[in-house]
């Protein structure tokens, strides 16, 4: 039993059936809030209810909305009764957090070794106490929580004893409560964040961000926010019902209070404020941490909801994760195998793929610099990838800023091979041909992309059954110009504020039974969020679909 090693991460005692997975799982996108079970129809939970289980996966993936989903369900009643990780996970642990320092509702983390994993995952029940993880097979001690000796400056002591208001106060409390799990010395100055939380995924986020906004909590480095879950000046009219709609209002409203600038989008990137290499910052939303650490050379963890907040009104982050040079190295080389004359649709399926084939480590991608990706297809790219790995990051050999020397010594080695290729898609096309809705801009389109878009479709006009819906950020939309008449004379919405991942009916048309999107992210979780048929394709294929209303589901010429 030597083997059988387990640490509490957040104390306290539960016991319940056990329900195991050795696959990831997002909870924002992959659990119901309002119900409880897993929704992410590509995971091997699909359908199971957690409420009240002891629920043990190796990590967290995706979303850093997660916590938010994770607090309302221990507000409601609907959480699992505790979490039991293999690995180092901080979004899950954040809500879990957050429910027992604001809210009493104390829902015990812990980590294990793989061992004792295994073991517990052949049980069928356990018991937990602050000590002990008892099954009818055996008992496991449990070590207590890990308590970091921050170095903490005078500054941060003097936040912590309630010098700048008790908002401040329980925002160092909380950072402090992650970086100590999280294994940090010390805290860190960010130069801005990104705010994930203003998304309405749940009552809890609400209830968060009014509590600390009536606590007086004011943000203290420039803070951009991310989608919102409705159309901020539009809601009404666009008919969202005011049981919704005026939530999701209030929730934005409730961060610009806290001074954080009303970007409302989930591509940060592409807004003037974008950080440079090399810059510490403090973003949340899955893409923007990936592309930030990926693409632009900046450093973030990905940050969950709620501690993005805590880390804006203090400047302060744990000093953990890749804002470390050691841990920003590849663990894993994947060779990509590169068709010949590869569209769009091509970027977003390797960056699913390399998730799948990373889950839990940062890979380098070798074998695609001859294929000289935008930065379009590096957005679409690091967005798939958010959906399938955990990591912060991935480095692609001969096009990021960080990919030279970016693997450790004994990384080791995996393929992604056309046949992959081809499976994936077809996983992602498993639909009719009749398509009643196109979705661009998940993450929000570029500007660029907008203007694609606009060039295919000409002077055509949509098909009278078909919607085609483009959501984009405020400022991306006030560039646009004649690209956004264009793309209105054509029959095309441009939607600002929210994006797919929050969109909801009647936005959302209600009619729809089956849409095709470019983008992996939402290919991924299109169809647990929407309850409809979600197909996958290039540019092309949405044109097709927006134009004559059907696509048939067949390969690309890239991979036929």
């Amino acid at each position: 039993m030597a083997d059988l090693l387990a640490r509490s991460i957040l104390p306290g005692i539960a016991s319940g059936p056990i329900i195991a997975a050795g696959e990831a799982l997002s909870f924002w996108g992959g659990v119901d809030p309002a119900t409880g079970k897993v929704i992410d129809v590509h995971h091997p939970l699909h359908g199971v209810s957690i409420t009240g289980s002891i629920l043990m996966m190796p990590s967290s993936r995706g979303s850093c909305t997660g916590s938010g989903v994770l607090l309302d369900l221990a507000l409601t009643g609907r959480a699992p009764a505790a979490l039991v990780f293999s690995e180092a996970e901080d979004v899950l642990t954040l809500g879990s957090l957050i429910a027992g320092e604001m809210f009493g509702k104390a829902l015990p983390v812990l980590r294990v070794s793989r061992d004792a994993f295994a073991a517990l995952c052949r049980e069928k029940s356990a018991r937990i106490s602050e000590t002990a993880i008892e099954t009818d097979g055996f008992t496991m001690p449990v070590t207590p929580p890990a308590i970091a000796a921050l170095d903490l400056t005078d500054e941060d002591r003097a936040m912590l004893d309630g010098s700048d208001g008790i908002a401040v106060q329980l925002a160092m409390r909380i950072t402090v409560a992650m970086a100590a799990q999280q294994g940090a010395e010390k805290l860190i100055d960010v130069v801005q964040g990104h705010i994930d939380g203003c998304i309405y995924a749940s009552p809890a986020n609400l209830t968060f961000a009014e509590k600390m906004a009536e606590m007086g909590a004011k943000v203290r480095i420039p803070t951009t926010m991310n989608a919102i879950s409705v159309d901020h000046a539009n809601w009404q009219a666009q008919g969202v019902p005011a049981d919704f709609g005026d939530p999701a209002a209030r929730l934005a409203d409730a961060y610009v209070r806290m001074g954080c600038r009303a970007t409302f989008t989930c591509s940060p990137y592409l807004l003037d404020s974008a950080p440079k290499t090399g810059e510490a910052i403090a973003w949340a939303e899955s893409n923007a941490v990936i592309f930030a650490n990926t693409v632009l050379g900046a450093r973030t963890a990905k940050h969950p909801d709620f501690l993005d907040l805590c880390i804006a009104l203090t400047g302060r982050a744990p000093l953990s994760g890749v804002y470390l040079d050691e841990h920003r190295k590849a663990a894993r080389i994947i060779d990509v195998d590169l068709p010949e004359n590869i569209d769009d649709a091509f970027w977003p399926l390797v960056g699913y793929l390399a998730g799948r084939a990373a889950p839990d480590r940062i890979p380098l991608l070798r074998g695609l610099a001859a294929a000289e990706p935008t930065q379009d297809d590096l957005k679409a790219l690091c967005a798939a990838f958010g959906t399938t790995s955990a990591a912060p990051m991935l480095h692609i050999e001969g096009v990021t800023p960080e990919a030279e020397g970016g693997a450790c010594a004994d990384a080791d080695r995996a393929t992604i091979t056309r046949a992959d290729m081809i499976d994936v898609w077809r996983m992602f096309n498993d639909g009719p041909a009749e398509i009643e809705l196109v979705a661009i801009g998940s993450p929000h389109a570029s500007l660029s992309e907008c203007r694609a878009l606009a060039d295919a479709m000409g002077d055509r006009k949509r098909h009278e059954n078909v919607t085609v819906i483009v959501t984009a950020g405020r400022d991306i939309m006030a560039e646009a110009g004649d690209v956004l008449t264009r793309l209105r004379a054509s029959g095309v919405q441009v939607i600002p504020d929210l994006c797919w991942c929050s969109i909801s009916e009647p936005v959302f048309p209600t009619k729809t039974r089956t849409l095709i999107t470019n983008s992996g992210k939402y290919a991924h979780y299109g169809p647990g969020l929407s309850g409809r048929t979600v197909r996958f394709g290039n540019l092309a294929d949405c044109i097709e679909a927006a134009l004559t209303g059907q696509v048939p589901p067949r390969l690309p010429a890239w991979l036929a």
